[in-house]
């Protein structure tokens, strides 16, 4: 049987597969009712989380200037989240799994709430360094669970892909409602909200979780694998600490590649016991499905390029055509809007059209629209230059995500839901860092040629940008390439196509 077989569901109209569990069966005969305030709870808190990714960014001088940050520990109001979220997605991703989703869900939306609210009343820097850790660890706990529960309540079919198509929607637009929001908040209400605005948004998904989110019931939970947890985490967590340190050590320096050295060898035990362990965090036999790897390499080069993409055009809006915070949220609009109709198709696409069709034709136009963005000069304007590759950008990421999402969690065992979720978004939040720190490398070595070679200073930026923007669309064109090469056409009823 074909990789395109095993992932692909059972076909329309037909009865579910053993591998149906007792949630999706109860769903067929329960009421909609449930099910829609199971999708609201997951998407408000894939919405928290994606938020508190970029919210704080725009705050960021007022910050500063509030609590005594040095230049260099700013960055960590940022790197905390980063770095915590990042590390320990993947545990996080098993505790839905292990100890059940509502209990799992509660506690990630309770220490988000605290933590935020340690935040907001932070007064010293290292107070709200460590509160951002806690909502990285908050978020760890969250992101997975949304599309774990997801797998769970919907069918696989139209009702999983109209699901899915909505959450995409909310974690492809979340991040620049997060740009907007912070930006909002700083200039209106002070910096400390971007941080207490989690409290009341904690306090709206809560009492939705605990009346619709129902717990697996399983005889026998396994046991946790904890030395794979522990390799696992320390293995992401140095390649993203290693990753971040670039801003201050360069790539070639000692010190950063000792650091990306024991992130390999932490990676090259971790998957050692894997292959030993009786129950691991992370089964590496679902990496042989061709649909599920792709995916997964496909959602690390897409969050290189949505993280890598938002921070870019933030810089350019602010620094070179000079926007206020709140002005330069606002010019996200068009973005939200456009990732929001981007996923709306793909949710009604993936029933009629191939799925490989859809990927990468939304990777092309996500693409074509980075490489636009990196056209820009000091002399566009909103409406002449960034509106337009903003749209394009933002509708291919939108097409792109729901259909991947799709694809990388179709036909997943229901004891793996937690784990193929988690591992799409450990690669999307991995991608995201890696590819942000990349990608500013390269934006300052160039600014910094041009700069000596005579340029202005906005034209030196200018010309930073975009040498970054062109490599982001050249990311994203590989993950399209792979895509149409590697996955072979699949019929959205589930069925295989042969490739003429």
């Amino acid at each position: 049987m074909g990789d395109a077989d095993r992932s692909a569901g059972p076909p329309a109209g037909g009865d579910a597969t053993p591998d149906v569990i007792p949630e999706v069966k109860r769903e067929r005969g329960g009421t909609a009712r449930r099910a829609t305030l199971v999708l609201v709870s997951v998407c408000l808190s894939q919405l928290i989380v994606a938020l508190d990714i970029s919210v704080v960014n725009v705050a960021l001088p007022e910050i500063s200037r509030d609590l005594g940050f040095s230049a260099g520990s700013l960055a960590w109001v940022v790197n905390a989240y980063t770095l915590v979220f990042g590390g320990l997605l993947l545990l996080g991703a098993r505790l839905a799994d292990l100890f059940g989703h509502r209990r799992t869900m509660v506690a990630g939306l309770l220490l988000f709430a605290a933590a935020s609210l340690l935040g907001g009343f932070a007064q010293t820097p290292g107070q709200l360094i460590a509160a951002r850790a806690g909502q990285g660890l908050a978020g760890a706990v969250l992101a997975p669970i949304g599309l774990t529960v997801i797998m769970v309540t919907f069918a696989e079919g139209p009702p999983r892909s109209r699901a899915l198509g909505t959450w995409a929607a909310v974690a492809a637009s979340g991040t620049a409602l997060g740009v907007l929001a912070g930006g909002l908040l700083t200039d209106t209400l002070g910096w400390r909200w971007v941080l207490f605005i989690n409290v009341p948004l904690v306090a709206v998904t809560l009492p939705i979780a605990l009346s619709s989110v129902r717990d697996r019931q399983a005889a026998d939970r396994p046991r946790i694998d904890l030395p794979g947890a522990l390799l696992g985490t320390a293995a992401v967590t140095t390649l993203t600490y290693g990753v971040l340190q670039t801003e201050l050590h360069p790539w070639s320096s000692t010190r950063t590649l000792s650091i990306l050295g024991t992130a390999l060898l932490l990676g090259l035990a971790f998957v050692r016991w894997e292959k030993r362990c009786a129950v691991p965090i992370v089964r590496l036999g679902i990496l042989r499905s061709r649909t599920v790897w792709v995916s997964n390499v496909n959602s690390l080069l897409v969050g290189a390029g949505m993280v890598a993409g938002f921070f870019l055009a933030s810089l350019y809006l602010q620094n070179i055509l000079g926007y206020r915070p709140m002005v330069a949220g606002a010019a996200f609009l068009p973005f939200c809007f456009g990732a929001m109709a981007g996923s709306i198709a793909g949710m009604r696409l993936v029933r009629s059209v191939d799925r490989r069709t859809l990927i990468v034709g939304g990777l092309l136009l996500a693409s074509a629209g980075m490489i636009w963005f990196g056209a820009l000069e000091p002399s566009s304007t909103f409406t002449g230059g960034f509106l337009g590759p903003s749209l394009l950008a933002s509708v291919g990421i939108g097409l792109s995500m729901v259909t991947n999402t799709y694809m990388g969690t179709a036909g997943v065992a229901p004891h793996e839901a937690g784990l193929a979720s988690g591992l799409l978004n450990a690669g999307r939040q991995c991608g995201g860092s890696v590819g942000l720190a990349a990608l500013s490398t390269i934006a300052v070595a160039v600014t910094g040629t041009a700069e000596a070679s005579g340029a202005g200073t906005a034209a030196a930026l200018a010309e930073g940008y975009g040498r970054a923007f062109t490599v982001t669309g050249g990311l994203l064109l590989t993950a399209a390439l792979l895509t149409a090469v590697a996955v072979s056409r699949v019929r959205p009823e589930g069925r295989m196509k042969p490739v003429s």
